[in-house]
């Protein structure tokens, strides 16, 4: 069974310095927590996004056991959209879009993710008991430091 997770920011700046600062995946360390030990391995990752690009990183999700994650950028259209795909990984199935749109009162970012956890009945117990919950403090996290990028001084 697949997980959904849906969010949605409307960010009072300019559609470019906002796709300039989400398409870059330098910029994915500043908006994750700092207790998942995020670290990008990547070296190209100051050429702008393309579709095929591979992004390799390391995190932190569970007791500080360190996962190799991998993912690659399946789609991209300039100022609207990109989506991240999951090759190697901690979920059996990752799909995330990010969705760009431009309005009078700033620019809405959406977030839409579909998961799989391994491991059948287990990795939905999980699931249950403390990954939705870790994914949603993820991206509640991600929606206040990109909100003080915007609107004033980021913290960490």
């Amino acid at each position: 069974m697949l997980h959904t997770i849906k969010t949605r920011q409307l960010i009072k700046s300019d559609l470019s310095s906002i796709w300039s600062f989400m398409s870059d995946p330098g910029n994915l360390a500043r908006i994750t927590p700092a207790y998942l030990g995020f670290k990008i391995l990547s070296e190209d990752t100051g050429r702008g996004m393309h579709a095929g690009q591979i992004i390799e990183y390391y995190v932190r999700p569970l007791l500080g056991i360190k996962l190799h994650w991998v993912t690659e950028i399946t789609h991209v259209e300039q100022g609207k959209l990109f989506v991240d795909e999951q090759r190697f990984g901690p979920y059996s199935f990752w799909h995330h879009k990010h969705f760009l749109e431009e309005t009078q009162e700033g620019v809405i970012m959406t977030d839409l993710v579909h998961y799989k956890l391994p491991l059948g009945p287990l990795g939905k117990l999980a699931n249950t008991l403390f990954v939705k919950r870790q994914l949603d403090g993820i991206f509640r996290y991600r929606y206040q430091q990109v909100e003080q990028w915007f609107t004033g001084p980021i913290t960490n």
